[in-house]
């Protein structure tokens, strides 16, 4: 517990702080909620950038410390509302740490998260442990992006945390980030609806039920995703008069590089190509006297309010944003042109060194169209569960199969897309050009993974939207009723999510893992720690480490007597120097683990089931 929150607290600050750094460096005198995820970005990729140097982890440990300490001596005395800040986001980020805390409440133990839903980890584990020790990996080899597990590297090396208290962390901090940052698109609401539209922004219930699989790169993605929207409405809105206005999204987009590789930018290139298209459109129709898009009503404007000391952020003209959105704050032009060629080079200069391995990633087996796709799924998801309301712990059962009828299913998704339809009309009568964009890009990515991808990547690409489309629902209906009925549905949901997710070991040893060709030559019998099998979801996570060889799963307590008939190998935990049968010699000590082998047994019936891959998988299910 104390490794794991320690995690969250140090990625936490140190985004917090460098984040709010780079943005005051752009020009931005005031706090800004975009801090954390500019921050997490600046970390994911200065971690990677160092994590193969000398020591494997400890300059990056070294960098990042140093970087934040230097950050908040430049904001000391500096930032602008920084106690306001402080009084509007901690209860969000409370609020947060008890939403993600809930996993670990429920299964009353710390571990890898997502053991029994989502094999994967195991993978991300082992080229963790790998890279720490300056190892390759299958991973590394195939250009799969490790920023985040360059963080968890630099965790370890700098504050002695294990790996699995490492991801177990970042995938906490990135959860309570998240609706940190949605707090940039309600700062100016009453307390306690600007904290609620928050984290339900931050933590809809996809984002959720991702987490409980512990799939940290898809909640940090969701995040990055959000911020990109946020960082250019910001742009229009407070930032049209700096230089600088669009650094922040290039930031953004080096993190997701870091993050998710190529895959990542299409996301976001998606969203500025539309959004690009839709401010080109609102300046060349705009109306000289107002600056009104054509077939839009103009209305009276009034201001915004805002926190004091913002004026130093506020345009020169001393114009108010007006309530109706993205008001044009920044007009075409050579200091329009200026300002994105800035970013576009700070984002070149950002990811170019990961331009090979991106590259390489391209050929990774889930794009495969013609593979298998499923992953750990059942079939499509509904594009329904990207609206928040689905009252289900495993988003992956079709409406009905659990414990509330079908029928809630379907209400609640009506509900919800009612809502969205509304939102993007208001979003579009007040020119949210920006969180119109955004939607629209989610849309038809998804629509493009529905037709020409697998389950798995459309369900990847429903995760990433889920945070965009709560956004569109909330962000238009203020303090309206019905917003309350919303928030409390899709609350509900998420809090379902988060307390259904399975817990599994709390230590990790590559070890097991290693073992695979030695027992491939025989049936294996694998003698666990009771209360692993019992309470850390242990058999289906040795199943999937020991994944190709026949494999019999039992508890410690079974050992005695004579090993099954046809049974050469047998693995126990921990070292020992009694053998836990008759008839068994000492073969090989691996780490936490003993091996025992059965001299004789070669070939012959064997009580075990072959644990292939795509079974193991089913387990995990």
């Amino acid at each position: 517990m104390i490794g794991t929150y320690l995690a969250v607290v140090a990625v936490c600050v140190s985004s917090l702080a460098i984040g709010q750094a780079a943005l005051g460096l752009c020009g931005v005198r005031r706090w800004s909620w975009l801090a954390p995820a500019v921050g997490l970005a600046l970390v994911c990729a200065l971690c990677w950038a160092t994590v193969r140097m000398p020591g494997h982890g400890v300059v990056s440990a070294v960098l990042v410390s140093a970087l934040t300490i230097l950050a908040l001596a430049y904001l000391w005395g500096r930032v602008e509302s920084g106690g306001d800040a402080l009084r509007v986001g901690l209860p969000v980020a409370i609020g947060a740490l008890l939403a993600t805390s809930l996993p670990f409440a429920a299964q009353g133990h710390f571990g890898i998260l997502g053991t029994g839903f989502n094999p994967d980890m195991s993978q991300h584990l082992l080229a963790t442990d790998r890279l720490a020790h300056g190892e390759s990996s299958q991973l590394l080899v195939q250009g799969y992006p490790l920023g985040p597990h360059s963080i968890v590297v630099a965790l370890n090396k700098g504050l002695g945390i294990g790996i699995v208290q490492g991801f177990d962390g970042l995938t906490v901090a990135a959860a309570v980030l998240a609706p940190l940052t949605a707090l940039a698109a309600f700062s100016d609401r009453p307390w306690w609806r600007r904290t609620a539209a928050a984290l339900l922004v931050g933590l809809p219930y996809l984002v959720a039920s991702y987490f409980a699989q512990g799939a940290f790169k898809e909640v940090i993605q969701a995040l990055f995703v959000l911020a990109f929207v946020l960082a250019l409405r910001e742009s229009t809105r407070t930032w049209g008069h700096l230089a600088l206005r669009y650094v922040p999204a290039a930031l953004i987009s080096i993190g997701s590089v870091y993050a998710y590789s190529f895959p990542g930018l299409v996301w976001l290139a998606a969203i500025a190509a539309i959004w690009a298209i839709a401010e080109w459109a609102t300046a060349r129709y705009a109306s000289p006297a107002g600056g009104v898009m054509v077939g839009v009503s103009p209305r009276p404007r009034r201001p915004v309010p805002r926190p004091a000391g913002s004026e130093r952020d506020a345009p020169p003209s001393g114009e108010e944003p007006s309530d109706r959105g993205d008001t044009p704050t920044i007009t075409p032009g050579p200091a329009g042109r200026r300002a994105l060629s800035l970013a576009v080079l700070v984002f070149a200069i950002g990811t170019l060194p990961e331009l090979g391995r991106m590259i390489d990633f391209h050929s990774f087996e889930t794009f495969d169209p013609n593979g298998p796709g499923l992953g750990n799924l059942f079939g499509q998801i509904s594009p329904f569960t990207a609206l928040g309301i689905w009252p289900s712990g495993d988003f992956r059962l079709a409406p009905g199969n659990g414990a509330v009828p079908a029928f809630a299913y379907f209400a609640g998704a009506a509900f919800a897309a009612l809502l969205l339809v509304y939102g993007l009309v208001v979003c579009w009568r007040r020119r949210e050009t920006t969180v119109l964009s955004g939607v629209v890009a989610v849309a038809l990515l998804y629509l493009a993974a529905r037709v020409g991808g697998t389950p798995y990547t459309s369900a990847k690409a429903l995760e990433v939207a889920a945070p965009l489309a709560t956004l569109a629902i909330l962000l238009p209906l203020a303090g309206r009723p019905v917003a309350l009925l919303y928030l409390a549905a899709a609350g509900l949901c998420s809090l379902v999510a988060f307390a259904n997710a399975p817990v599994g070991p709390t230590s990790y040893s590559p070890a097991l893992t290693g073992l695979r060709p030695l027992l491939a030559g025989g049936s294996t019998l694998v003698l666990a720690p009771d209360s692993l099998l019992a309470d850390e979801q242990g058999e289906r996570y040795i199943a999937w480490e020991l994944r190709g060889g026949r494999v019999c799963i039992e508890p410690a307590s079974a050992a005695g007597g004579t090993p099954p008939t046809g049974v050469r190998f047998v693995v126990t935990a921990g070292p020992s120097t009694q053998a836990p049968f008759s008839r068994l010699v000492f073969r090989r000590q691996a780490g936490p683990y003993t091996v025992w082998e059965r001299r004789g047994v070669v070939g012959g019936p064997s009580p075990c089931p072959l644990i292939a891959e795509r079974q193991a998988r089913a387990a995990a299910k």
